[in-house]
């Protein structure tokens, strides 16, 4: 059985990690170099990194703070944000991180999924979903939250897996920030109609929430920020637990 995996994420401003609650009211959380070896340090399976501003300030991702993680962290990372053609993820690639993820880029041309894949591979692409509940229906944002879409989740979760993409990083703007629990009923939905590996994201307060959404929700990773920058759970105790609760990690 495939371990499942716990992931850190930094989303970064100007340079440093911020956090926020349902995408707004952002506070400084640190340094996202020194806080990604510290996770690293801690047993965390993998990290991402998100330039939350870069789409909607319209310039390209980060690549010498990519360059300077890379040196330091010695566990597979993702970054993204900004990222919108094959020159982006190239550049990336070159600087250190293993995967890219993309998000606004993939809504408004999606063949750009097949292009990416093509180029580095399918494991390299993990494509991002921030999606909001409007009465029944989960919806698709872009550019950092703040634009609604006219796609459903669940249908733009299989066009992406149909497209090439390697793995989708689903995100409920309902949940993030509020430590309340992941959105269990949309994660697995997803995870229930595509093939392709699941990480869930938004909600995280809890070890028994981590257990729910790979339990129940059968997500394939978990990832979450707060909870880890501001030292309320611990990597390797939340492993434990997990494990404790034949959930299936690398210890």
């Amino acid at each position: 059985m495939l371990t499942k995996r716990i992931i850190p994420c930094l989303d970064i401003k100007n340079g440093r990690t911020v956090k926020g609650i349902n995408f707004m009211e952002l506070r400084d959380a640190g340094d996202p170099v020194e806080l990604g070896r510290i996770y690293a340090e801690q047993g965390a399976d993998e990290l991402t990194f998100l330039d939350i501003t870069a789409t909607i300030e319209g310039r390209s991702t980060f690549v010498e703070l990519v360059k300077r993680i890379s040196k330091e962290v010695n566990i597979p990372f993702t970054v993204g944000g900004g990222v919108s053609s094959i020159a982006d993820v190239g550049a990336l690639l070159n600087s250190g991180a293993d995967k890219i993820t993309i998000n606004s880029a993939a809504v408004k041309t999606p063949e750009l999924i097949t292009e990416l894949a093509k180029e580095f591979g399918s494991q390299c692409i993990v494509v991002a979903i921030d999606t909001k509940l409007y009465g029944d229906k989960w919806m698709v944002h872009t550019h950092g939250g703040r634009i609604p879409t006219e796609r459903e989740t669940i249908t733009w979760a299989k066009e992406i897996e149909s497209l090439g993409g390697g793995e989708i990083l689903l995100t409920s703007m309902n949940n993030d920030g509020t430590k309340a629990g992941f959105a269990t009923d949309i994660t697995k939905g997803v995870s229930e109609a595509i093939n392709i590996p699941v990480i869930a994201s938004g909600g995280a307060g809890t070890v028994e929430h981590f257990l729910d959404v790979f339990t129940n929700a059968k997500a394939d990773a978990a990832l979450a920020a707060s909870i880890f920058h501001f030292k309320e759970i611990e990597i390797q105790k939340l492993k434990q637990y997990l494990q404790d609760n034949k959930v299936p990690m690398r210890m």
